[in-house]
């Protein structure tokens, strides 16, 4: 299993670092093959030892450059950050990223050799109009993605189960899953509302590779508690 843990716009570098050396702690009781994603914010991005990767929430597609505001390569390699999100449906949505921008960001960090934990949802007024409207919406979000790409995870997040506290249903998550593993042989992990009250439900799914964890990640302990929950 993967469980990735995507703090958005929370934690600082002092919290972050507090939050590491307690979840390292934790970690000790962790089963060997599963593995741990950490997302922080780009101020608290670091050099942290540890049985997790770090990743970034986002940067731009370029080494560096004359573009305020954002971060590019040169800054995620002086701590050995390899590992990037993109397309989450809040960049989308809120920032404006089309899919041609996510494309030609993908395409610059697959060619920088980076791991890419790749996102993906829909909005609730898709859902409603059911599984083919779905399936439909959320492969049009693999346009311009190379989908054999060697460093490749897939998030599947629906939109209007992203802190609603709603969460879409075993059945569902179930038929959304192996509906996309016919098209995308990947690593699928699920997103939306995912906490330690239904970990264990959401993790026994087949075809449910591992989890993408928003606010319920933010404390290490809950984090924990999912990670190592029998």
């Amino acid at each position: 299993m993967i469980f990735a843990a995507n703090f958005k716009t929370n934690h600082t570098r002092r919290s972050t670092e507090l939050y590491i050396k307690a979840l390292k702690e934790k970690l000790l009781a962790k089963k060997p093959e599963d593995q741990v994603y950490i997302f922080p914010p780009a101020t608290a991005l670091g050099t942290y030892e540890g049985d997790f990767t770090i990743g970034a929430q986002n940067a731009y597609p370029a080494k560096n450059g004359a573009f305020t505001g954002e971060i590019g390569t040169e800054q995620l390699e002086e701590f050995g950050i390899k590992t990037i999100l993109i397309g989450h449906s809040e960049r989308r949505e809120h920032l404006g990223e089309s899919q041609d921008d996510v494309a030609q960001k993908f395409a610059f960090f697959k060619e920088q050799g980076y791991e890419i934990l790749y996102c993906i949802g829909e909005p609730l007024e898709i859902r409603e109009e059911g599984d083919e409207a779905v399936m439909e919406y959320l492969l049009a979000q693999f346009d311009g993605i190379d989908i054999s790409y060697k460093n490749l995870i897939i998030a599947y997040e629906p939109i209007w189960a992203i802190g609603t506290g709603r969460s879409a249903t075993v059945e569902e998550i179930a038929s959304t899953h192996e509906s996309l593993k016919k098209t995308v042989q990947k690593p699928l992990l699920y997103g939306g509302s995912v906490k330690p009250a239904n970990i264990k439900e959401i993790a026994d799914i087949r075809g449910v590779d591992g989890v993408l964890v928003g606010s319920a990640s933010l404390d290490a302990e809950s984090f924990a508690a999912m990670i190592c929950h029998k």
